[in-house]
């Protein structure tokens, strides 16, 4: 027998849900139909995005209403067009078995004539975002005065959308005696507050933790530098081709810029956000649901009630403002039972929303290394070649066209045609990611101490320390990855120079117009000797001990990325200012390219050294301030 049946849900409503693939029901479904179809409770139901949610409520909803009568007997609110129509869909699909149904989807930026047209033929369900219900509320077109059940779909959503003065006129409008469904993917007071105003002691169901992610879902973040995100991205995109993902911006300029690139850049993709009409919102969702689309760039609002099976990631270009809706955005994929990824790509400040998102959701994230251009090739190549093993072929359609297959490749090995059919598609990938540099960001989070192990993410060597002192010195090279300089090539030209072994070598970052490299305390000399007079095509190498990174001393050394330099002396040179300890103030701080200096002094003279502390007594045991990223 069909476990719906034995919910209670009847035979032909059943064989039309099994047409759908409906086959076991999902916990919300399992646990909350039950209590639904009794009617006689008000109820409250928190359940992660993509788990049957509508059906869990729509089935009850057919079961209970009189399709006999043609007034609207169920209003179902909802936050966005695109749900509205999801859900529309869906009960029409539940109950073509049925006859006499009608449901009315109410939505902006359709004819709202029309929908009122089908409002005065007669509608038992009505669908609809709460803009445009009140709107026609307002024209009196419509009669709440019998309805029986109020559904609030992603409740939450709602409410941080703007419309809870739009719900309480709507609901106003509906008899106190009947029964109110709300449904929630999380419960922030706000909603709280809803169910406590329009319910009496609901019957609550809570399906896992409050709050909670997917657990099917794997979350990662990757720290890129601000001006490296958009590469950073396509390269994320082209180290998994089989890719089928939604992507999130912040907002609706930002969605159409990224859009616009990609398709520049030979991608399917396209975006979806408010300033869309219905008509382009439809094909755009058309698109992608046909899987024309690889890529669907959309805003928070536009996504809502995005329903397609077998997305395989998410990918957050910009983090939600509000941190819930992280939940929201992640729950597009790993749907009905399946897993999914996903991405967050971030810098280095926003370290503490990861780990706020890792609270409301109760899972920890993964930090991931952008992929290098190799790592990028050698993916797609394989891809083409399980992509070209796995090709259905259709004999009898080739059949005619293989002797001039055949004739073309005589003289030609099974070697040669191989290496000719991967090279197709391995050489564009080549040529773009020739040289590519490394786009991740060296940022140290600042975690727990008992949850930092001796080894570094993705086993690189962590510093040794010896007393609470680094035994690694962080070094600027003045040339990069524009001088064709990979990791591997680094290394062996600093060891090559320094005459160093490659074991006191530590953590190597290429830039593109210059790296940083650590190598042991003791070889700092060494490193320092071995490149004086050394120079690269014409021009000079220069080494200098930096004040950046996460294992290096700042003992005056230069700070040359984001943020300031706190230290004895030394010089801020990209953007940003240098708070100084010592040195004297010259006029209001000399200006150096895109930033200024601040100096602490006294009175306009100079400090000569120490810090104050918060009574403002000179402080000149004080260890040395640093900025931490």
């Amino acid at each position: 027998m069909n476990p719906f049946i034995e919910l209670g849900i009847r035979h032909d409503i059943v064989n039309a849900i099994s047409e759908l693939g409906f086959e076991n029901p999902t916990p919300i479904q399992e646990q909350s139909i039950p209590v639904l179809l009794t009617g006689s409770n008000d109820f409250v139901g928190l359940a992660q995005t993509g788990t049957g949610k509508t059906a869990a409520f729509g089935l009850p909803l057919l079961e209970l209403l009189d399709f006999e009568e043609n007034y609207p007997q169920a209003l179902i609110l909802c936050p966005t067009r695109e749900l509205c129509l999801q859900i529309t869909n869906d009960l029409n699909n539940y109950s073509k078995n049925m006859p006499n149904v009608h449901v009315v989807a109410v939505y902006g930026g359709a004819s709202i004539s029309d929908q009122l047209r089908q409002i005065k033929r007669g509608v038992q369900i009505v669908v609809a975002t709460p803009g445009r219900m009140l709107d026609i509320i307002n024209r009196k077109a419509i009669d709440f005065s019998k309805v029986k059940f109020v559904v609030l779909d992603e409740a939450d959503e709602m409410l941080n959308m703007g419309f809870q003065e739009d719900i309480d006129s709507i609901l106003s409008t509906t008899p106190d005696e009947k029964k109110t469904w709300l449904f929630s993917a999380t419960m922030p007071a706000e909603v709280r507050r809803i169910a406590k105003k329009y319910m009496t002691d609901p019957h609550e169901l809570t399906m896992g933790t409050k709050n909670t992610g997917n657990a099917n879902i794997e979350h990662e973040y990757y720290i890129i530098r601000a001006r490296d995100k958009y590469a950073a991205f396509k390269r994320i995109v082209d180290f998994n081709p089989e890719i089928f993902g939604i992507v999130f911006c912040r907002t609706k300029i930002e969605t159409q810029e990224i859009a616009e690139s990609l398709i520049k850049d030979g991608y399917n993709a396209d975006s979806l956000h408010g300033d869309l009409s219905q008509q382009q919102r439809d094909k755009v969702m058309k698109r992608y649901r046909d899987r024309s689309l690889q890529l669907l760039i959309a805003t928070d609002v536009a996504a809502r009630g995005i329903d397609v099976n077998d997305v395989t990631h998410v990918i957050n270009y910009s983090l939600p403002d509000e941190l819930e809706n992280y939940t929201h955005r992640s729950g597009r994929t790993a749907r009905a039972g399946k897993t999914g990824v996903s991405i967050s790509i971030i810098n280095g400040k926003e370290l503490g929303k990861i780990r706020q998102i890792e609270r409301v959701i109760g899972k920890k994230f993964i930090k991931a290394e952008i992929p290098t251009g190799f790592d990028v090739v050698e993916k797609q190549l394989f891809a083409l070649v399980h992509k070209v093993h796995n090709v259905e072929v259709n004999e009898q359609q080739i059949e005619q066209y293989t002797p001039r297959i055949m004739e073309e490749f005589k003289e030609l090995s099974k070697e040669d045609i191989i290496k000719r059919f991967a090279s197709l598609e391995f050489n564009r990938f080549l040529e773009y990611y020739k040289n590519a540099p490394d786009l991740n960001a060296a940022v140290e989070e600042r975690r727990p101490f008992e949850e930092r192990g001796e080894r570094g993410e993705r086993g690189e060597r962590a510093p040794r320390s010896n007393g609470g002192k680094s035994e690694f010195t962080r070094l600027f090279i003045n040339l990069g990855s524009v001088d064709e300089f990979n990791r591997g090539d680094l290394l062996g030209y600093i060891c090559n120079n320094t005459k160093i072994s490659g074991r006191t070598v530590g953590k190597i970052d290429v830039k593109g117009v210059y790296s940083f490299f650590e190598v042991a305390n003791d070889d700092v000399e060494k490193v320092m000797t071995g490149f004086k007079g050394i120079d690269f095509k014409g021009r000079e190498v220069r080494i200098e001990v930096s004040g950046e990174g996460t294992s290096s001393t700042r003992t005056g050394g230069e700070r040359r990325e984001g943020g300031y330099n706190r230290s004895g002396g030394g010089e801020r040179r990209e953007g940003g200012y240098n708070r100084s300890g010592g040195g004297e103030r010259s006029g209001s701080g000399e200006r150096r390219e895109g930033g200024f200096n601040r100096e602490r002094s006294n009175a306009g003279g100079s400090t000569g050294g120490g810090f104050r502390d918060f009574s403002g007594k000179r402080r000149e045991d004080r260890p040395e301030r640093r900025r931490r990223f």
